[in-house]
C-alpha cells in the first residue's frame, strides 16, 4: 500500500529535528559459524551507550528474501514503496553528478573492469582506480566515441571504477538488460531488449556496439580495459519529500548515486569537504547547516564497499570510525535519531544480501528495551520488533510529533 497520500494529509510542521544516519550495507554475517558479525566484532563504546538509551529492532529494507540495490533500499527508507517508485541506477548516478540528463535520454551506470586475454571478467571494478585515473580514461573515451548509430554518447566520471553514459537520440528505451554478469571468470553479457519495441531493440544494439568500442579504445590499458553496464534508465518523476512530509530536508553524502537519490525526492544536497575515507567533512556540513533544516539524511558508504571487497577487518574499522564520530552527532541534540542501513553487505558474501539490518531509534518517547549494543543479535531482542523499510518514516515522524491522529 502506498502510504504517501495518507502521510501527506497527516504530516504537520513542527520545530523538532530528525537525523537519519544510513550506514550503507551495515548488516553482516559471521566469518565462521558462531563467530561475530562485523558489527559485533567492532569496538563501539559510543554506540553501546546510545543503544542502552534507545529502542532497537530489525528492518527488512524491501521484502524478505530480496537482496536490494541501494536505490530501492534507500527509497524504502525514505518512505517510497520501492515496488511502485522504480528508478534505475543509471538515472541516480546521472542526477547525482549533475550530468546533462534530459527527458527522453537514457542513462547508464558503468563499471570499468579488467578483462583477461580471453575476454573474461577478471575484476569487476578494475582494482578500484582513483578518481583521477577514472577521469583520464573517461577523457580517452570522450575523444574516441561521440556517436553510435545516430545516437549521441556522452561520458562522465562518477567515482573510482564508476562512470556514467548518457545516450541521446530518437526512440531510445530503458527496457534493456544489464551487461554486468555480477561475477568473475565469465564474459560480459550482451545487452538484450526486454520488449519487442523498436526503442528497446535499438538501445540494446547501441550498448553492445559501445561495449565493443570501449574495448577497442582501451585495448592498450593494463587494467581498465573493459566496461560493464548496469541500471539502464530514463529520468523518473517522484513526489517531493518536502510536500509529502512537510519537512525541509537536506542530504549529506559524498557518492553521486546517493546525492542523486536525495535530489530525486527533492532534498537539498549540501556540499561536503574532503573524501569518503575522511568523513569528518560530513559532520562539519551537518554542524554548519543544523539550524537551516529539520530533516537530515546522513550517508556513510565505506561500510558497504569494504563488505563488497570481502574485507571483514576493514569493515569493522569503518564501523569503529563511525563510532568515533557519533559524539559529534549527539552533541547537536536531534529530537529523533535513527541509525540503520539500506541493505546488508556481508564480507563473507562480497555482495548485497537479503538479511535484515539493525535499526536504532533514539527519541523522547521510548518503551523499555533490553538491547545493549547496535548489533544484529541485540537488535533482534529490541522493542521495535521487525519492520519493513517503508515503515521507518512514519515512525520517525510520530516520535518527532509531526503526525496528526489518523481517523476520527
Amino acid at each position: 500500500m502506498d502510504m504517501l497520500p495518507i502521510l501527506t494529509e497527516l504530516s504537520q510542521k513542527t520545530p523538532t529535528k530528525i537525523l537519519l544516519v544510513v550506514l550503507d550495507g551495515v548488516g553482516g554475517l559471521p566469518q565462521t559459524p558462531g563467530g561475530p558479525t562485523e558489527l559485533a566484532a567492532a569496538h563501539t563504546p559510543n554506540l553501546d551507550v546510545l543503544a542502552q538509551k534507545s529502542a532497537l529492532g530489525l528492518l527488512t529494507p524491501v521484502y524478505p528474501g530480496l537482496a536490494p540495490g541501494s536505490g530501492p533500499g534507500h527509497l524504502s527508507l525514505f518512505g517510497y514503496d520501492p515496488f511502485k517508485y522504480l528508478v534505475g541506477r543509471g538515472a541516480l548516478s546521472a542526477i547525482g553528478i549533475g550530468a546533462d540528463f534530459k527527458d527522453g535520454d537514457v542513462a547508464v551506470r558503468g563499471n570499468f573492469a579488467t578483462l583477461d586475454a580471453a575476454g573474461l571478467v577478471k575484476d569487476r571494478r578494475a582494482g578500484r582506480p582513483s578518481d583521477a585515473e577514472n577521469r583520464r580514461v573517461v577523457d580517452r573515451l570522450k575523444a574516441a566515441i561521440q556517436e553510435l548509430e545516430g545516437v549521441q554518447v556522452s561520458f562522465y566520471t562518477e567515482s573510482e571504477h564508476r562512470f556514467v553514459v548518457i545516450l541521446r537520440g530518437e526512440g531510445l528505451s530503458e527496457q534493456v538488460s544489464d551487461t554486468d554478469p555480477q561475477k568473475t571468470g565469465v564474459p560480459p553479457l550482451q545487452a538484450e531488449p526486454k520488449t519487442a519495441g523498436a526503442g528497446s531493440q535499438r538501445t540494446a544494439r547501441v550498448l553492445n556496439q559501445l561495449s565493443e568500442r570501449i574495448r577497442e579504445v582501451l585495448a592498450d590499458e593494463p587494467q581498465i580495459n573493459g566496461a560493464l553496464f548496469r541500471g539502464i534508465s530514463e529520468r523518473p518523476r517522484f513526489p517531493l519529500f518536502s510536500k509529502v512530509y512537510h519537512l525541509t530536508p537536506a542530504c549529506i553524502a559524498s557518492y553521486p548515486m546517493y546525492k542523486g537519490l536525495a535530489s530525486l525526492v527533492g532534498m537539498e544536497v549540501l556540499p561536503v569537504e574532503g573524501v569518503e575515507d575522511a568523513p569528518e567533512g560530513k559532520v562539519k556540513a551537518l554542524q554548519e547547516n543544523w539550524d537551516k533544516y529539520d530533516f537530515f539524511y546522513l550517508h556513510f558508504k565505506k561500510t558497504d564497499s569494504t563488505g563488497e571487497d570481502g574485507n571483514f577487518e576493514e569493515k569493522v574499522h569503518k564501523v569503529e570510525l563511525f563510532d568515533h564520530l557519533l559524539p559529534d552527532l549527539l552533541a547537536l541534540k536531534p529530537d529523533v535519531l535513527a541509525i540503520t542501513g539500506d541493505h546488508s553487505t556481508p564480507s563473507v558474501l562480497k555482495a548485497h544480501s537479503w538479511h535484515p539490518v539493525p535499526l536504532l531509534l533514539h527519541g523522547p518517547y521510548l518503551r523499555n528495551d533490553t538491547a545493549r549494543r547496535f548489533t544484529e543479535d541485540e537488535a533482534a531482542r529490541g522493542s521495535l520488533g521487525h519492520l519493513r523499510g517503508v515503515e521507518l518514516m512514519p515512525l520517525l515522524l510520530a516520535h518527532a510529533g509531526k503526525l496528526q491522529k489518523y481517523g476520527a
